[in-house]
């Protein structure tokens, strides 16, 4: 490259580059999420991605780009519950709740006073 032009453009059309194949993983990840959609518009619009790839993203990004941005929020609010859940099931319960059970468990007469300061300790711990 003999000119910082030169360069310049280069630099502009990778940037492009790039930037258009984050768009076309964002659609295909969309349109391989969205239920509504049946098999065959599926179909048709990995097609016309591939014949005609800035034309048929822009016109998918104007129809569905709604739509786009709900199933990406449902997406990712269902993987923060999933997260949540495992959690929760890895963690167990908290310190509180692990030292009321003990003190039911007293209560009832199924654990002695030390199996009880014994829970204790080890939830306090």
């Amino acid at each position: 490259m003999d000119s910082f032009w030169e360069f310049f453009w280069v630099v502009l059309a990778c940037f492009a580059f790039g930037a258009y194949l984050i768009v076309l993983l964002a659609i295909f990840a969309d349109l391989f999420r969205d239920h509504e959609t049946r098999g065959w518009a599926k179909a048709a619009w990995v097609l016309f991605l591939f014949v005609v790839p800035f034309f048929s993203a822009l016109i998918y990004l104007i129809v569905k780009g709604e739509g786009m941005a709900h199933r990406s929020r449902a997406a990712s609010e269902r993987i923060a519950e999933r997260q949540d859940e495992y959690v929760q099931r890895v963690v167990g319960k908290s310190r509180a709740e692990q030292i009321a059970d003990a003190e039911r468990l007293r209560s009832a007469g199924v654990i002695s006073d030390e199996d009880f300061q014994a829970r204790k300790a080890k939830a306090l711990s």
